[in-house]
């Protein structure tokens, strides 16, 4: 009796279960397919291997198997793909000026070199989306192909002695500063910070040092920075980097600078950092909304291990 009682639970069991499956296949967050409005253009190997390792969430190409409808994993693949597309589409290259395909292709290789892309749920169903190291190496050399020439260049001298003039002219009568759309100013102590580390991107020719608070350095020489401490601030900023005619290095024209704000309860909802970045001697806020946080977090996924964070600090 006890025996085909539990046979009978376990039918009914399996019976619901049965139900509940198929019933969570009427529910399918729709997948918008846009028309194609502008190709990115690349080599035939590096698109052949976008296509292949990228396309499915990153264009309007999307290709689903049959395993990919299925619920609950179509959900996944769905959001993937929402999200994949609202930072990267390929589709809709035309929509990006050319400084800004270069950057979005740079930020793009980096995830790809940091083994964050494709992703590894994405693998395991669809291997042939693996990267192989060659195919790496080929989008290493694309994306080096992009980069600016380093070679003297009289043109970014003369950007950097006319940006020298007009901050001079301006500096002193400076008195607010601007504010970033998720309501983050303008920091200017950061120069008088100390440097913790520094960096370049080669895909667009700049120099980068990574400035950081008192907080920030002690958490560097104490070897506590994973996580950053609260009330840590890392400000890293950009210049032209340029050759001049007797071969010597040096930062030109001033690009940006980008602030990174830690305060986990305040800054939760972003990873617990806040972010902003102000471009040019004019200090233009980045971003139309305070949206623009999501960017910064896509770009940083990868160092998620790392509390989000790039550049190692130098040790002190």
């Amino acid at each position: 009796m006890n025996s085909f009682l539990k046979k009978l639970k376990t039918k009914n069991i399996l019976v619901i279960v049965l139900f509940v499956f198929i019933g969570i296949q009427f529910y399918r967050p729709e997948i918008v397919q846009k028309p194609i409005t502008g190709e990115i253009h690349v080599p035939t190997e590096v698109r052949a291997i976008l296509q292949r390792s990228c396309f499915d969430c990153h264009s309007n190409q999307t290709n689903l198997k049959w395993f990919d409808q299925i619920a609950p994993a179509y959900w996944l693949v769905a959001d993937h793909i929402k999200k994949g597309k609202e930072g990267l589409n390929f589709s809709e290259w035309d929509k990006l000026a050319p400084p800004a395909q270069n950057a979005k292709l740079w930020e793009a290789f980096n995830q790809i070199n940091l083994k964050a892309m494709p992703l590894k749920s994405y693998e395991f169903l669809h291997p042939e989306a693996k990267l192989s190291e060659n195919d790496i190496r080929i989008l290493k050399n694309y994306v080096t192909s992009l980069a600016p020439k380093q070679k003297p260049d009289t043109a970014k001298v003369s950007a950097y002695n006319k940006q020298l003039q007009q901050v001079v002219h301006t500096q002193a009568s400076k008195v607010s500063f601007p504010t970033a759309p998720n309501g983050i100013s303008y920091i200017p102590d950061y120069k008088n910070w100390k440097p913790i580390s520094s960096t370049e991107r080669f895909d667009n020719g700049t120099m980068r040092i990574i400035f950081g608070n008192d907080i920030a350095v002690k958490a560097a020489k104490e070897h506590k920075t994973n996580p950053w401490p609260d009330g840590t601030i890392i400000a890293k900023v950009a210049w032209d980097q340029i050759i001049d005619s007797d071969g010597n290095v040096t930062t030109g024209a001033f690009k940006q600078v980008e602030y990174m704000i830690k305060d986990s309860k305040k800054f939760a909802s972003t990873k617990g950092w806040g972010w902003a970045r102000f471009l040019s001697p004019k200090l233009e806020p980045y971003g139309k909304t305070a949206d623009f946080a999501n960017e910064c977090i896509s770009c940083h996924r990868p160092m998620k291990d790392n509390d989000f964070v790039f550049t190692s600090p130098l040790n002190h």
